[in-house]
């Protein structure tokens, strides 16, 4: 693609937190954003006053509702350059015998199947636009490689997000499609506020954690983002500096 050719990015779980922060990250370096989600109110806010962010209702468990967002993506704007797999979601914190079959299947549909759901278009559409490509990048977690305690679901389904990278990483060579991975450790997002009145470790301690600015990530995401499709970021960790991750704490 030439400088000047137009950059259109696909973001899910738009509407709030990380996804939120990284269209407003990408917006500003000129891409044209379709933030997904599946609350419109939410996604018109973050879209409001903002040049370039486009909100298009989605539920990334709905193979027919992911075919129509990469579908009005192409049609409002010509094609599509990048994906940003970030809706997720997670379970409460309980023994891996009290988790119900339904919680389990809730956060695999979510975390797994849609990012695979939003894969699939992005892949149909990226090997046939022109000039040909595009770039995926899934948002992993920390816990993709380490896990929180009484969290099997949500550890599963990052542990498996990155077997999903790999593999589409290695099927999009043939198609100039480029995929990576970005694990985030304690961003500061309304989710994230178990970490500074105290969560549970993995000595059975409950203790506050730091956090970091959002900001922060949806700057990594757009450094990502900005490589030509001759270069890759595999996998990128960005995480609060202090938090009780490397090493014993």
């Amino acid at each position: 693609m030439t400088d000047d050719a137009p950059r259109v990015a696909v973001v899910t779980g738009g509407g709030s937190g990380i996804g939120a922060e990284a269209a407003r990250a990408l917006a500003g370096d000129g891409w044209t954003v379709v933030i997904a989600g599946r609350r419109p109110d939410a996604l018109d806010a973050v879209a409001a006053g903002r040049p370039g962010i486009d909100p298009v209702p989605a539920d990334v468990t709905d193979e027919a509702e992911v075919r129509r967002l990469f579908d009005t993506a192409v049609a409002r704007h010509g094609r599509v350059d990048l994906l940003f797999n970030n809706a997720g979601t997670g379970s409460p914190a309980v023994d891996i015998d009290a988790l119900p079959l339904a919680e389990w299947q809730r956060v695999v549909e979510v975390n797994l199947t849609g990012a695979f759901l939003c894969t699939r278009e992005a892949f149909r559409v990226m090997r046939a636009q022109r000039p040909r490509g595009g770039r995926i990048i899934n948002n992993g977690s920390i816990s993709a490689h380490t896990p929180r305690p009484r969290s099997i679901a949500y550890t599963a389904t990052k542990h498996a997000i990155t077997g999903l990278t790999k593999a589409t990483a290695l099927d999009g060579r043939a198609h100039d499609i480029a995929c990576g991975q970005i694990d985030i450790g304690n961003a500061a997002t309304d989710m994230a506020g178990g970490f500074v009145t105290g969560t549970a470790q993995a000595d059975g301690s409950v203790r506050p954690e730091p956090v970091m600015s959002v900001a922060d990530v949806g700057r990594a995401v757009r450094y990502m983002a900005s490589l030509p499709l001759g270069a890759n970021v595999a996998t990128m960790t960005v995480m609060a500096t202090a938090m009780p991750y490397v090493g014993r704490g």
